[in-house]
């Protein structure tokens, strides 16, 4: 079973080098803030796990009522009968009922679950010798006012995994009624005092087992679910681990994430550092998710030291519906000495990026201007390549920004392309020339490249069964803050 009673695992952060993140309890909404590194802040509504923590309930009720309680056996003494001696076996529970719970944070330790007026009902067999008289029969038990208390500490491991157990958890019972059946049940209720004891013991001893057990074999592996790094394709992946365990405070629960992509095949040390980050006071969504520039920012530096920002055009990639083909013939009208030098040949544009893009985000958007450099060449009837000309491609770019099925996706408006010419290998020529053309190349075959690589997006860190709903998207100075309400879809009873 899982026991999301203890825990709604969704997680909000900002993403830098020790970013804060936080797991998302059910408690009543802490003020919004901001960490002095940098770190994002969780902002939760009381009603931020409702589902989860009522199908919580529900599975321990039916853990509790499937308690295997021991037999118990016993002798004492009554004024004018003597010593009787007693067995109760077959104990049958066949009821446990939690109608109040709430979850609340624990300073320095994590998470305190809290159940009251619980009850139970069980039955089963009593039997009794008293010198040569022996009877059975049946009996019922009822207890009342149970009060469960369960404090959760929270931590990492070595692979910056969360972990959680059970730091305390105690049980009391208030009321516990015991009716006998039978020849000689009004003896047993005599000696109610007595048997009233041991039932209240062991049953209080018997719950914080149960509880500790599950715990450590159903909720601790739940939230080892929670991807510490997710492989984002062949050549980049994000870090998620935990860097530091959480640490509860009385308003928020904090944890320190990595969030950062890195290369594949080589991963190197970001040559930048985290931006510090202030978040606003006020929102109405279950979750927040501050995702900051420097990790955008990781990304790109990621995927250019993985020498994926290499983008190659050919004649054959060339829609047919542009008109013109990527040959020295349509080159010639702008640059008249290609007609000479290389008449009627082929071909071909290398697109790079000389350096990592690097983004700002800012009230008005996440806003970038990304430099290209565009190498030309001539495809010798060799197959050898022969350079033209290498050309500065610049353009202010702006993003949009949404989260579907638990990912980041977005999508690139690019401005007006401004072009410059680095070096040539075919004489001088006017590069303004080529702008209308090489508009028309980026525009139907670089962005919509780019746009479809965005549309996959990128994980955010999600254990199972946790989707997200009533997306919101704010930009802020340094950070995207992304709000969004949490429904956690249970497993199915067995």
């Amino acid at each position: 079973m899982a026991l999301p009673w203890a825990v709604c695992p969704s997680l909000a952060g900002t993403f830098s080098t020790r970013s804060a993140v936080f797991l998302c309890p059910c408690f009543p909404a802490p003020a919004l803030r901001a960490d002095d590194d940098g770190s994002a802040a969780l902002q939760s509504r009381s009603h931020t796990c409702t589902s989860a923590h009522q199908q919580g309930i529900a599975i321990l009720e039916k853990e509790l009522a499937q308690l295997k309680l021991p037999d118990i056996s016993g002798d004492f003494r009554i004024r004018h009968v003597g010593k009787v001696h007693y067995e109760i076996s077959r104990l049958d529970l066949r009821s446990f009922h939690l109608p109040y719970s709430r979850i609340s944070l624990v300073p320095n330790v994590g998470l305190q679950v809290s159940i009251s007026n619980a009850f139970a009902e069980l039955d089963g067999n009593w039997r009794v010798k008293i010198y040569f008289i022996r009877d059975h029969g049946s009996f019922d038990l009822k207890v009342e006012n149970v009060y469960i208390k369960i404090n959760l500490k929270l931590g990492s491991d070595a692979s910056g995994k969360p972990t959680i157990d059970t730091s305390d958890c105690s049980t009391r019972i208030s009321r516990v009624r015991v009716h006998f059946w039978g020849k000689f049940g009004w003896l047993y209720n005599l000696f109610y005092g007595a048997v009233e004891s041991r039932f209240r013991n062991i049953l209080e001893s018997k719950v914080c087992e149960n509880v500790v057990t599950s715990v450590r074999s159903e909720l601790q592996p739940y939230l080892q679910t929670l991807p510490v790094t997710a492989r984002i394709d062949d050549k980049a992946g994000i870090d998620y681990s935990l860097v530091a365990p959480p640490t509860a405070t009385a308003q928020s629960l904090d944890v320190d994430l990595k969030g950062e992509f890195f290369s594949l095949a080589h991963r190197s040390t970001v040559p930048f550092p985290p931006l510090a980050l202030a978040f606003p006071p006020d929102h109405d969504r279950m979750v927040y998710f501050g995702a900051s520039s420097y990790f955008f920012n990781t990304a790109g530096f990621a995927y250019h030291a993985a020498g994926a920002l290499v983008f190659e055009i050919t004649d054959s990639k060339i829609p047919k519906g542009m008109g013109f083909h990527l040959n020295t013939s349509t080159f010639s009208a702008f640059i008249p000495q290609l007609e000479k030098m290389y008449p009627d040949m082929p071909m071909k544009l290398r697109l790079s990026a000389p350096s990592a893009p690097f983004l700002n985000i800012g009230p008005g958007g996440l806003l970038l201007k990304p430099v290209v450099d565009i190498q030309a060449y001539a495809i010798l009837p060799s197959s050898s390549l022969a350079p033209l000309f290498l050309l500065s491609l610049t353009s202010n770019v702006s993003a949009v920004i949404d989260v579907k099925s638990g990912h980041i996706v977005g999508s690139l408006n690019m401005g007006r392309l401004r072009l410059s010419l680095k070096h040539s290998d075919v004489g001088t020529f006017q590069v303004r020339m080529l702008q209308s053309l090489m508009n028309a190349i980026a525009s139907t075959m670089l962005l919509p490249r780019l746009n479809e690589r965005l549309k996959e997006g990128f994980p955010l860190p999600l254990p199972d069964r946790i989707q997200l709903s009533n997306i919101l998207v704010r930009f802020h100075q340094n950070f995207l803050l992304l709000g969004a309400d949490v429904n956690y879809q249970p497993l199915k009873w067995r």
